[in-house]
This record gives structure tokens, C-alpha cells and sequence, in this order.
């Protein structure tokens, strides 16, 4: 029973780094990304920082794939609540616009697009970052294959990227109101 107890809170500050980590990059940037930052967010010591992440690679690459886990499930979760309503392609495409619309503003968002730019400069992050990308490929899927639309999988990765760059639109200008139906059904219609 120890033994449980002792894995599970090694999980949990695991974890606290990461977020920490995540929290510190949305903030400050990758290039403001300090043992000392990490550890004030994450409510550790330095110790124990270097302890779970020998290295600001290995904690990036986590950091990553905790943030692309989770969002998958949140957005998997936003899918599986519409799949049984039947929604036309249209009406699909308003559904992202809103949720897009409700998603935060702030550094969490940030810090997702700071880490995919660390990882087009650091090849060691390539594999986690495909590992996001992939996540989100496969979401798209099964959203256009429940939409009917044909071959979904070709379809996928540019609706990851006009999705995503508009996230980045919205993110860099601040405008809060920037259309996503309108382009994801030209994107599928074009297809």
C-alpha cells in the first residue's frame, strides 16, 4: 500500500513540474523557461525538479504531450456530445467556430504555440510534436468520418493547420471574433 501511496505522489509532482513548466512557457516564453521559474509555479524544490527531468528537453517533450493529451481528451469530449445530434457538415462547422470562440485567451494557448515553434528548432522535440499533430489528425478524422465526409484522413491535417493557424490569427492580433465556419467549409467543400 506504500508502495501505491509513494508511485502516486511521484506522479502528482511529476505532473506539477509539467504544468509548472507549461505555465512558466505561456508567460515568459520557451527563452524564459528558468529552473527557478519552474519550481516557484510548480511548488517544488530545485531538487526535485532535476530529480524528474534530467534535462529542459525531456521536460519540454513531457510538457508537450501532457498538453496534447489533454486537449484531445477535452476536445474529444466537447466531439462526443454533438456525435449523436446528427450535425450537417454546416452545422459541424459553426459548432468548432463557437468552440474556438470559448476556448481561453491567455498563456496556455501561448505556451502550446511556443512549444511547436522550440520544437522547429530543436529536433529532439520532432517525435512529441508529431505526437500532438497526430493526436489532432485523428480527432479530425473521426469528426469528418461521423460527418461523411469522404476520405476524412486526407482531409485532416489541413483542417489541423487552417484551424490552428487561425488560433495563432486570433492569438497574435487579438481579435476575438475571427470566423472559422466560414473557411473550414470551403476547405471541405473544396475537397
Amino acid at each position: 500500500m506504500a508502495g501505491a501511496a509513494s508511485r502516486d505522489k511521484l506522479v502528482s509532482t511529476r505532473e506539477a513540474i509539467l504544468r509548472g513548466a507549461l505555465t512558466v512557457v505561456g508567460e515568459h516564453g520557451v527563452g524564459g523557461l528558468t529552473n527557478r521559474r519552474i519550481v516557484a509555479a510548480a511548488g517544488v524544490s530545485l531538487g526535485t525538479l532535476t530529480y524528474h527531468f534530467p534535462s529542459q528537453t525531456a521536460l519540454l517533450r513531457e510538457a508537450m504531450l501532457l498538453f496534447a493529451e489533454e486537449e484531445t481528451a477535452k476536445l474529444g469530449a466537447i466531439v462526443d456530445g454533438y456525435r449523436s445530434a446528427g450535425l450537417s457538415v454546416e452545422e459541424a462547422a459553426s459548432v468548432v467556430e463557437h468552440v474556438i470562440a470559448q476556448l481561453p485567451f491567455g498563456a496556455d494557448e501561448l505556451g502550446a504555440h511556443e512549444l511547436y515553434l522550440q520544437a522547429a528548432r530543436d529536433p529532439e522535440l520532432h517525435e512529441a510534436s508529431s505526437r500532438c499533430f497526430a493526436a489532432y489528425d485523428e480527432l479530425a478524422v473521426t469528426i469528418l468520418a461521423a460527418l461523411g465526409v469522404p476520405e476524412p484522413a486526407r482531409l485532416a491535417g489541413p483542417v489541423v493547420a487552417l484551424i490552428a493557424g487561425l488560433q495563432l490569427r486570433r492569438l497574435a492580433t487579438g481579435e476575438t471574433d475571427t470566423p472559422v465556419a466560414e473557411p473550414l467549409m470551403m476547405l471541405i467543400r473544396g475537397a
